[in-house]
């Protein structure tokens, strides 16, 4: 976890980088404070807490506490939020600020609200981003059809059961079950810290990871898989598949798939001091 602050009108707004689920968290009970104008923020929560629950509210059914550090410098377990649940927090809370809220999420990181107006915004940007990075039109494809794969198992998912966590759980067991490593594993193997995996895989990574994804799906729609266990079997099938044509690539070819290969800019050798 990544620690940060982000400012909004002066007011701090905590926020910690998850690097499973590769999202930024944020105390929701300082995001009351900037939309509420509460002196009491943290019984504003309490209270819109128990009537969103009382409603049946999902969101906050799924928001998670984590511990991060109080005004007082001690840490205290803190209601958080991603910006998606956030955003369906907002329309909850009756605020002027909550439009330039809004565009401030946006700002500091996400710009998630023009993305659910217009899609194919973030595919040009994802696109714009990945060729000032130098990366090849050919790898360029390979990711964006990735993607499509991953959207589309995630999909499946969100219908028939998976919350919150689960799905981190579920690219784990898949991921594990074709590289033998878990994401973390394969994330340290390429030096990586809150990059995501996906941007620093080769052209033959992302090929196995999308066809353990595919797989999954279709494994998981012939099944009928329903909640976290049918999945999870469905997943480590469609993992062990990948595996099996990973094992064969690279008997024939004499090549490794997964490496520690990556895209990172190049460390700058320190001189060493003369004594």
């Amino acid at each position: 976890m990544k620690d940060s602050i982000a400012v909004f009108e002066t007011k701090k707004v905590r926020r910690v980088y998850d690097e499973t689920s590769e999202k930024w968290l944020f105390a929701i009970v300082d995001v009351m404070a900037v939309l509420s104008d509460s002196v009491n923020p943290q019984v504003y929560w309490r209270v819109l807490k128990k009537r969103l629950a009382n409603e049946g509210n999902e969101t906050v059914t799924n928001c998670n506490a984590l511990k991060m550090k109080a005004a007082d410098g001690k840490m205290r377990q803190t209601d958080v939020a991603d910006v998606e649940q956030l955003l369906r927090l907002i329309q909850s809370i009756p605020s002027p600020k909550a439009e330039p809220f809004k565009q401030w999420l946006a700002k500091v990181g996400y710009e998630r609200i023009q993305d659910m107006q217009d899609p194919a915004r973030s595919l040009d940007r994802a696109r714009e981003y990945w060729q000032q990075q130098g990366r090849s039109e050919k790898w360029i494809q390979q990711r964006m059809t990735g993607q499509d794969t991953r959207n589309k198992l995630t999909d499946y998912w969100k219908d028939h059961g998976i919350k919150g966590d689960e799905y981190a759980i579920l690219t784990n067991i898949i991921h594990q079950e074709w590289t033998d490593l878990t994401v973390k594993q394969h994330k340290n193997l390429k030096g990586l810290k809150t990059q995501n995996l996906r941007d620093h895989m080769s052209e033959a990574e992302l090929i196995f990871t999308a066809l353990a994804e595919l797989t999954t799906r279709q494994i998981a729609e012939r099944d009928r898989a329903d909640g976290m266990p049918q999945n999870a079997e469905a997943g480590r099938k469609g993992g062990r598949v990948a595996k099996r044509a990973r094992t064969d690539f690279e008997t024939e070819t004499g090549k490794k798939v997964v490496t520690g290969d990556n895209f990172l800019p190049p460390t700058p050798e320190k001189k060493k001091l003369k004594k």
